[in-house]
């Protein structure tokens, strides 16, 4: 199992070295056991995003073996290279069930007994076709009773591109550099990509990103960093592995992330306030980047208090759902919380720092209020920094990662659920709003202060 954009390219799609590029030397591999060196290939760097509409919705990427380049594309292509039985297609989609599936996500009794003996059924007898085993796959999800577990075809699978955060064809990782700070890991690249096609490979180290030191920051600000026009060149320097060489490249841009956020003042009358609205339709790899520069114009026109919109605003990434509510959040207050079976996927998710603004903020939400907007909503409720005005939120709250198979196919699976800051499942449940209509100033504040109060004594 390869989870999505962590897979190493297949030798008929390995691309070719840039004008006055030639291959570089072949330095000796660290040393890795071969079955560490497949869970290091096999490592998850699944897309982080949240549709209504049943594509893959937010991922959590499991810690990767930190390997040499060389040493690990060497071991993966070897794997890659072997040709992959339908049984074996099968069971590893059933491996991945298995291990990560989370139980209260389906709406058929599951356990790991129940679902031993449904491989046993499956493989008693010889599968003569792929098109088969692709079949076989699809039944076997369905029986979770799961709709967002599903299969993808390989054309299915191929079109995941289209959520690359940085424009450039790469995902990246923190990982911990034994100092008490993190560096940045390519975890995983999009065959053919501008990325892949500059020279970058997975494992590698970004240090930079247009003479910017991105040592220390996060890897969605940095995925920022990278987002620009089409067709425009960002420079980037990588370190090839933990034993290779530093080279700066020189990467074109191939897709960019449209803003989301559209805003304006109004002025009462009849009175000397003025509200900063603000509209947030999606949240892609832009939203924090935009929603900032929102705040700041609107804060600097004189707005006293603010209105953000997330009516009709299915989700998108999550990671850019719970960067835009640190912004309103004390440091220290809870955004999420992470449940699942794996430890990696329960966490606690809070804000590093103090909020950008202060006044009193009203948030609009509907029905197709979903998955990442009802993480900013719950957590700017539950820490009584948002009256919610509207309709009760739609009821999305489930974690799932993509998984990339052996032959280009792939598999979305469940792996958790969030938990609101007050320990609310969101999941078929939703939020309920405070207010079905706009409150006015006076009463929004009131309303703020007492939650306050109650969350203190």
């Amino acid at each position: 199992m390869r989870p999505l954009s962590s897979a190493p390219p297949a030798p008929h799609a390995r691309a070719s070295p840039g004008p006055g590029r030639g291959p570089r030397p072949r330095p000796p591999p660290c040393a890795l056991p071969f079955p560490d060196a497949l869970r290091a290939a096999a490592a998850a760097a699944a897309v982080s995003l949240s549709l209504l509409t049943g594509d893959a919705v937010g991922a959590v990427a499991a810690q990767p073996v930190e390997v040499c380049r060389d040493g690990a594309a060497a071991v993966a292509e070897e794997v890659r290279g072997e040709a992959v039985t339908n049984e074996q297609l099968v069971e590893e989609a059933w491996e991945v069930v298995n291990e990560s599936f989370l139980p209260d996500a389906g709406s058929r009794p599951w356990s790991p007994e129940m679902w031993m003996q449904r491989k046993q059924d499956i493989l008693q007898g010889t599968i003569k076709s792929r098109a088969r085993a692709h079949d076989i796959i699809q039944k076997m999800l369905a029986s979770l009773g799961d709709p967002y577990t599903r299969f993808l075809s390989p054309s299915e699978f191929s079109k995941m591109s289209k959520y690359d955060m940085t424009g450039i064809g790469l995902n990246l990782r923190e990982i911990p550099d034994g100092n008490g700070s993190f560096k940045l890991m390519v975890l995983g690249l999009l065959l053919d990509g501008p990325a892949y096609s500059a020279g970058v490979r997975q494992g590698d180290e970004l240090l930079s990103v247009n003479g910017i030191d991105v040592r220390g920051k996060s890897a969605f600000d940095t995925s920022s960093m990278l987002q620009g026009p089409k067709e425009t060149f960002v420079t980037i320097k990588v370190k090839h592995g933990d034993c290779g060489p530093v080279e700066s490249l020189k990467v074109q841009r191939q897709l960019v992330a449209r803003t989301p956020v559209f805003y304006h003042l109004e002025k009462k009358e009849n009175d000397d306030s003025s509200v900063g609205y603000i509209r947030i339709k999606e949240f892609n790899a832009v939203a924090k980047k935009d929603l900032v520069s929102a705040l700041k114009h609107l804060q600097n026109s004189g707005a006293t208090y603010f209105v953000l919109d997330l009516r009709d605003n299915l989700g998108g990434l999550v990671q850019a759902g719970i960067e835009t509510a640190k912004l309103f959040l004390n440091k220290g207050d809870t955004v999420i919380y992470t449940a699942g079976r794996d430890h990696q996927v329960q966490n606690t998710i809070v804000a590093e720092s103090g909020p950008m603004i202060s006044t009193p903020l009203m948030l609009l939400v509907n029905d197709r209020t979903a998955s990442a907007s009802e993480i900013v909503a719950s957590a700017l409720h539950d820490n009584c920094k948002a009256v919610l005005v509207g309709e009760k939120t739609f009821g999305k709250g489930l974690i799932q990662s993509v998984f990339e198979l052996h032959d280009g196919s792939g598999i979305v699976v469940t792996i958790g659920k969030y938990v609101t800051p007050n320990h609310k499942d969101i999941n078929g449940n939703g939020i309920e709003p405070d207010y079905n209509r706009l409150p006015d100033f006076n009463e929004a504040r009131d309303y703020l202060s007492r939650c306050r109060f109650k969350k203190l004594s």
